[in-house]
């Protein structure tokens, strides 16, 4: 049978319709791999191996996604299961019903396992910002993982999972995807239900998911994928097969390389790995085209001002009442709010709530919130001109690799600059992927760089297509070196 954590969802599905082995022999191996590792790499904040292996041995494997393990980032709702968000405001707290990304992956007949760590609320790009642990990179666990999704990519990376679930607000998917070596999707906004997602930025978080395999990707966005009316940003559109345009071939395809993502600061070595992937699309029949998008600069303050007023409203409900962290013996219900959040919040989590708060106050809102989501507009139409003329744009995902835990903590600035490639996708709503395209070696470890394709608006389809060409072309050597 050998070690089936090797698989993607596709070999391991073909092994159970084959009858090599079942559901209960892939979370038996998932089991064994994680007590393995896991206490190296600290991705799992929870795992509960009796109730998927119960769910396993009654899998119908003729299902699309019958009998596959799929790990969840522990700010999707899963019922019965704690849903922390890496939080101590939320500490204890058991999600009383299935977010609709979950309820849609059981009717597949998947089995959602074990809560992935991520930066608390998902704010932050490194996974140091969780309130219970640091999750480690697997291919140099001196390492970050990236973030907030770090615990879905590790998971994947370390296999420990055959495919995970994360959510991208500003990168929180692309970015950890890069740093960990994996394929990592965020759709358009609209097209999966955040029903049962807890909310960090409303007009700018998605659900998307984590392989390694672009197909495995497709596979589980086309279970995913669909109008809830529980979500009103979710978007009525026919079911959709997303592995429909995977033909290995990039010809007639024009791929538009944005000059505003190949600046001055970047890792050098990142960029020459991402400039010789682009040269493997044009070996595969693309048409290179370089484009501009002119309000890139502005991407990285427009988002923290629209991202932070945004968390603000959000986080507003976590009061210590209904739900989660309270204060013990407070003197008044003044003193009860403000000791229940400054004691349930991390650093990270306040100074993002009293930026936003800041931004939508009295006298300030048109100076910033006001004016940041007219300068979104601009950004918007960037993506609009430049998709008028080519079909996707090709581009780094992160400026460098993985660095040092510790690292940029105490520098917030250089944090968020981590995020500058993915962050203005998010304000435009359109669809990312990031693929392995190149492993750097960094004193003595391989470190893997990723390459970004954006595509259009709900153009999914296409974008998938292109990055599993280059992926069969240029990343199979990659994802076959996972540590």
């Amino acid at each position: 049978m050998g070690d089936l954590t090797h698989l993607t969802i596709s070999e391991l599905q073909a092994g159970f319709r084959k009858g090599d082995f079942t559901p209960a022999d892939a979370v038996r191996a998932l089991e064994a791999r994680i007590q393995a590792v896991d206490p190296q790499i600290g991705a799992f904040l929870a795992r509960d191996f009796d109730s998927a292996l119960a769910a396993a041995k009654k899998a119908d494997v003729s299902q699309p996604l019958g009998g596959v393990p799929i790990g969840i980032k522990d700010a999707i709702n899963v019922l019965g299961e704690q849903c922390t968000c890496a939080s101590k405001i939320l500490a204890g707290y058991k999600a009383p019903y299935d977010a609709t990304v979950i309820a849609r992956l059981k009717a597949a007949g998947a089995i959602p396992f074990g809560r992935l760590n991520l930066d608390e609320f998902a704010m932050g790009s490194s996974t140091e910002n969780s309130a219970y642990q640091i999750t480690k990179n697997p291919w140099d666990p001196t390492r970050i993982p990236g973030g907030s999704s770090g615990g879905s990519a590790a998971a994947v990376s370390a296999r420990m999972a055959y495919a995970t679930l994360g959510s991208d607000t500003g990168g929180s998917i692309r970015q950890p995807a890069s740093l960990c070596g994996v394929v990592g999707l965020k759709p358009s906004y609209g097209r999966v239900s955040r029903y049962g997602l807890v909310a960090f930025a409303s007009s700018l978080d998605q659900i998307g998911p984590f392989a390694r395999s672009t197909r495995d990707c497709a596979s589980l966005l086309s279970v995913m994928a669909g109008k809830d009316p529980h979500d009103s940003t979710s978007l009525d559109l026919p079911p959709e097969d997303f592995t429909s345009r995977m033909t290995g071939d990039l010809r007639g395809i024009r791929l538009g390389i944005p000059r505003e993502y190949f600046v001055d600061g970047m890792d050098p070595r990142v960029r020459a790995k991402v400039e010789e992937a682009i040269k493997t699309c044009e070996t595969l029949g693309a048409e290179l085209v370089e484009v501009s998008l002119p309000h890139t600069e502005y991407a990285i303050g427009v988002y923290y001002i629209i991202a932070t007023a945004e968390a603000s409203a959000n986080l507003a409900r976590f009061d210590g009442v209904r739900y989660g962290h309270r204060a013990k013996n407070p003197t008044d219900l003044l003193d009860h709010y403000r000791r229940s959040r400054e004691e349930g919040f991390g650093s990270e989590v306040k100074r993002r709530i009293i930026l936003g708060t800041y931004v939508l106050s009295s006298g300030y809102y048109d100076a910033y919130y006001l004016r940041a989501q007219k300068v979104r507009t601009l950004i918007r139409q960037d993506f609009t001109r430049a998709f008028e003329t080519v079909d996707a744009l090709v581009c780094p995902t992160s400026p460098d690799l993985a660095f040092k835990i510790g690292e940029r903590v105490n520098d917030p600035l250089r944090m968020y600059l981590a995020d500058i490639f993915t962050i203005a996708a998010n304000l435009a709503g359109i669809c990312g992927i990031s693929v392995p395209c190149g492993l750097v070696e960094e004193k003595g470890t391989s470190l893997p760089v990723g390459l970004q394709f954006l595509g259009k608006p709900l153009d999914e389809s296409r974008l998938l297509g292109i990055a599993d060409a280059y992926e069969q072309a240029g990343a199979k050597e990659i994802l076959a070196q996972i540590p």
